[in-house]
C-alpha cells in the first residue's frame, strides 16, 4: 500500500510531534484540530523544534522551511478526502476516539488506514465504530515524539497482515523502532510502566518517602534517566489515573487500583508539568 498524504488528528504535544516527524521524513501531512489557536500554538513548538535542529547543525534552513511547507492546517475532518493514513491523537477518551473514527469511516476513501495513537485503548473496540476493521491499527508514539524512537504497533482483532505491514514500513522511514503488540490493556508500555508510576504514589501516600528521595532512588540504584513521579508529572497525573482505570477495568484486577492520592491531585487540578504543579511545583 503506497502512502503520501497523512492526516494526524490533535496538535498538541503528541499530535504536534507526530506531525513533525511525518513531515520530516518527506509526508504531505493535514494537522488538524477544533480551532485556528490550537493549531497556531502547536505549528509554533514544531517550528521551534526545527529551529532548535538547525541551531544544532542537524538540519539546514532549507530543509526547515520545506518541512514545514509539508504540513497544512485544517479545522475540518473533511480533508481526510485527501489522505492515505490517518494518526489520531485526540484525548485518551473512548467515546471521543469512536465518534471520531466513525466519522472518518464516511468520509476517508476505501483505501485509507486509520491508526490511533491511544496509549492504552483496545484497537479492536476503536474499530468497531466503523466499517474497516482491517484498516484499523494502534500506532503508539512515546513522548517526545521527535526524539523517542519506540512506536508500539498494535493490531486489533481484524487488522490485516498487508495494513500492519504498511505501518511498520512507515514507522521505519520516521526512523523510529516498530514493535509488534497485541491487543490488551495498556498493551506492552503502560501496562508495565504505569503500576511502576502507581506503586511509586502509593509510596508517597504511605510515607515511605518524599518523592524527591523515591527518584532517586530510581535513578540511581535502578539506572532510570528520570524518576517515576517525574516522569508522571510530564505524562501528566489525569492521564496517568486514566490509564490505570483503563488496566482495572481491562483486567479485572485490584493489582491496577489507582492509589488514592493520584486521585486527590487530580481532581484538585495538580496534574503535573502542564498545570504547574503535581508531585513537584513547576511555577
Amino acid at each position: 500500500m503506497s502512502v503520501t498524504n497523512i492526516m494526524v488528528i490533535g496538535a498538541g504535544q503528541m499530535g504536534g510531534g507526530i506531525a513533525q516527524v511525518c513531515a520530516m521524513a518527506g509526508y504531505n501531512v493535514f494537522l488538524n484540530d477544533l480551532n485556528d489557536d490550537a493549531l497556531a500554538r502547536g505549528l509554533a513548538v514544531i517550528t521551534k523544534n526545527l529551529s532548535r535542529q538547525v541551531e544544532k547543525g542537524r538540519m539546514t534552513e532549507e530543509d526547515k522551511l520545506a518541512t514545514l511547507g509539508r504540513i497544512t492546517n485544517t479545522t475540518t475532518l473533511e480533508s481526510a478526502k485527501e489522505v492515505d493514513l490517518v494518526i489520531e491523537a485526540a484525548v485518551e477518551n473512548m467515546d471521543i476516539k469512536t465518534k471520531i473514527f466513525a466519522q472518518l469511516d464516511e468520509i476517508a476513501p476505501a483505501h485509507t488506514i486509520l491508526a490511533t495513537n491511544t496509549s492504552s485503548l483496545p484497537i479492536t473496540e476503536i474499530a468497531a465504530a466503523t466499517n474497516r476493521p482491517e484498516k484499523e491499527i494502534g500506532m503508539h508514539f512515546m513522548n517526545p515524539v521527535p526524539v523517542m524512537k519506540l512506536v508500539e504497533i498494535i493490531r486489533g482483532l481484524a487488522t490485516a497482515d498487508e495494513v500492519y505491514e504498511t505501518i511498520e514500513d512507515i514507522t521505519k522511514k520516521l526512523n523510529k523502532v516498530p514493535v509488534e503488540v497485541n491487543d490488551f490493556p495498556g498493551f506492552v508500555s503502560n501496562r508495565i510502566l504505569m503500576p511502576m508510576i502507581n506503586e511509586a504514589i502509593y509510596t508517597v501516600y504511605e510515607g515511605v518517602a518524599t518523592p524527591e528521595a523515591i527518584d532517586e532512588v530510581m535513578k540511581l540504584g535502578m539506572n532510570h534517566p528520570m524518576g517515576p513521579l517525574t516522569l508522571a508529572d510530564f505524562i501528566g497525573l489525569d492521564t496517568c489515573l486514566y490509564i490505570m482505570e483503563t488496566l482495572q477495568e481491562g483486567f479485572g484486577d485490584d493489582k491496577y487500583r489507582p492509589c488514592p492520592l493520584l486521585r486527590k491531585y487530580v481532581k484538585a487540578g495538580w496534574l503535573g508539568k502542564k498545570s504547574g504543579r503535581g508531585f513537584y511545583n513547576y511555577n
